[in-house]
């Protein structure tokens, strides 16, 4: 099942250049606003920065999935399934995907990626980075979603590889090169998000 604010991109399976690559798994790269969940053998792969990616998985039934959200907060009902950008509802779209493929709500399992400080703050309260690694932590919490496994903070990029079958995921810290396209990308799109609020009052950031 995927979701995506633009186009999901589905990449080869016979893509096997990363960690834990299988020769009969398909890989599936998600960018900001996206997530994709599978009842079937999936990699799933995304880059982080200060971005915040969660895997959630039903061990039993070896459904997963994963979702990359850029900021914290909710949008306005009304734009719910739109707004997969937003820690709220990054995380409910992606735990009601899992479930209508049959995974079980008090079996997910959850491991969370990201929140790096690649984007300049003069305080921890400013620095979008570290609040994202604050709401999925609160988040998981509040939902009673087991953490079992975190990689989160610092000053690196990331990319992970998920296996949603078996629940796995490879890590790799990023190049610089790669790192400083990732930020460029994650300014630009709260810069959008910034003037979407000048618009609206419909969206709660926190």
């Amino acid at each position: 099942m995927r979701g995506t604010v633009n186009r999901l991109y589905a990449g080869p399976g016979s893509s096997l250049n990363h960690p834990g690559a299988e020769p009969r798994k398909k890989t599936v790269s998600i960018h900001i606003g996206e997530f994709f969940a599978s009842s079937e053998p999936v990699v799933v792969t995304t880059f982080l920065g200060s971005c915040v990616a969660a895997c959630l998985f039903d061990p039993d039934r070896k459904i997963g999935g994963m979702n990359h959200f850029l900021v914290p907060g909710m949008a306005s009902f009304k734009d719910f399934n739109a707004e997969a950008r937003f820690g709220i509802n990054a995380m409910e779209l992606l735990i009601n995907a899992l479930m209508k493929l049959g995974a079980t709500r008090e079996r997910i399992k959850g491991k969370v990626f990201g929140g790096a400080q690649v984007i300049p703050a003069l305080s921890r309260q400013g620095a979008v980075g570290w609040r994202n690694a604050d709401f999925i932590l609160e988040f998981m919490s509040q939902e009673k979603i087991k953490v079992v496994n975190q990689d989160l903070g610092g000053y690196a990029s990331r990319r992970i590889y998920f296996h949603t079958d078996s629940a796995q995921v490879f890590l790799k810290r990023g190049q610089t090169l790669s790192t400083r396209q990732m930020v460029e990308q994650e300014k630009e799109h709260l810069k959008q998000i910034k003037a979407k609020l000048n618009d609206s009052g419909g969206i709660t950031l926190f």
